[in-house]
This record gives C-alpha cells, sequence and structure tokens, in this order.
C-alpha cells in the first residue's frame, strides 16, 4: 500500500522524496489500513459474548454515535452521528457493542444507505429483538469538496426492522428520544 500511495504522489506531480513528503506513504498507508478495519473483524470478534439475559422489554436507544467512514465511491470521508434503538426480546447487547458494531460496518468501503441497514440487521440477528431503528445524520466529503461543494448538507438515512417499522407509536417514540436534548 505504501508503494501505491508514492505513485500517487508522483501522479499529482510531486516529489515523493522532498522533506515533507519522506514518510507520507507509509503514514497514508496506516491511516487507510486504520479506516477499513472493519473489513479484518467480524460481528461474532465485536460483540465478544456481550449478550446478557433481561427481561427489560421496553425501547433501549444509544444516541450520536459518532461514526467516521469513507465513501465507497470517491473514496472520502463522511463523517456523523448514528442513532440505534432496540425493543429486547430476553437478552439486551452490552452498551459498547452497539457503538463497536456501527464502526465495524463504517470502517469499510460504503455508501451510507447501506451503512445504516447492515447496522439495523445485524443488531437485530445478534439481539433478537422484536425491533431495531437506526438513524445515521452525516455530511460527504464528496459533497462538499468536489462536485457541487455543499457545504451545508446532510443526507439522513434510515433502517426500521420489526415493530419499528410496522408500529407507528414505536417509530415516534424512537424519534421523539433522538430529537431531545440530552
Amino acid at each position: 500500500m505504501e508503494k501505491a500511495f508514492a505513485d500517487i504522489i508522483k501522479k499529482i506531480g510531486e516529489d515523493p522524496t522532498r522533506d515533507g513528503l519522506l514518510d507520507t506513504p507509509a503514514r497514508a498507508a496506516k491511516a487507510f489500513e486504520f479506516l477499513t478495519e472493519g473489513y479484518r473483524r467480524s460481528v461474532k470478534d465485536v460483540v465478544n459474548d456481550a449478550l446478557f439475559d433481561s427481561d427489560c422489554n421496553e425501547m433501549v436507544v444509544v444516541s450520536d454515535i459518532e461514526l467516521y467512514s469513507l465513501c465507497e465511491h470517491h473514496l472520502l470521508p463522511f463523517i456523523g452521528k448514528c442513532h440505534v434503538a432496540y425493543i429486547p426480546s430476553g437478552k439486551v447487547l452490552g452498551l459498547s457493542k452497539v457503538a463497536r458494531i456501527v464502526d465495524l460496518y463504517a470502517r469499510r468501503l460504503q455508501i451510507q444507505e447501506g451503512l445504516t441497514t447492515q447496522i439495523a440487521k445485524t443488531i437485530m440477528d445478534v439481539t433478537g429483538s422484536e425491533g431495531v431503528g437506526v438513524i445515521i445524520e452525516a455530511r460527504h466529503m464528496c459533497m462538499m469538496m468536489r462536485g457541487v461543494e455543499k457545504q451545508n448538507s446532510i443526507m439522513r438515512t434510515s433502517a426500521m426492522l420489526g415493530v419499528f417499522k410496522d408500529n407507528n407509536a414505536t417509530r415516534t417514540e424512537f424519534l421523539s428520544l433522538i430529537n431531545r436534548p440530552a
């Protein structure tokens, strides 16, 4: 990967041997490996048996989970936050595992629509819950830095499964909970 980054630096007309760029290919390769570490991890690794018996059958919401991903079309970042809710059915997921599932998929080349659905389906599969709701709000550098250059645009996507899809009151409760001040 280092060689590829050195080639890119050459192709744009820069000298990869100049002082400020000497270590850039190695640093860029290391950064890219970190930003795509989701390919080298699995749901099983991330959840790590942190699923616990519980009598809780009310909505569990984790909001404002920061996320950083790379657009699969331009390899540019999109940055935002993810809100996740689920209604347990005998099992609850360790709190940090919700954020780790978000990171697992965010650290892959993505489109936001797919990321939202992957998170929702995984939490539904892992917990066996009655339903899952996921909303992502993100700013896309491919919209801001190039192309149409729209600085204030925010993309919002949602995935509603189970009772979040079938029951308007459940969906409305989720939306009201994530739109409250903390």
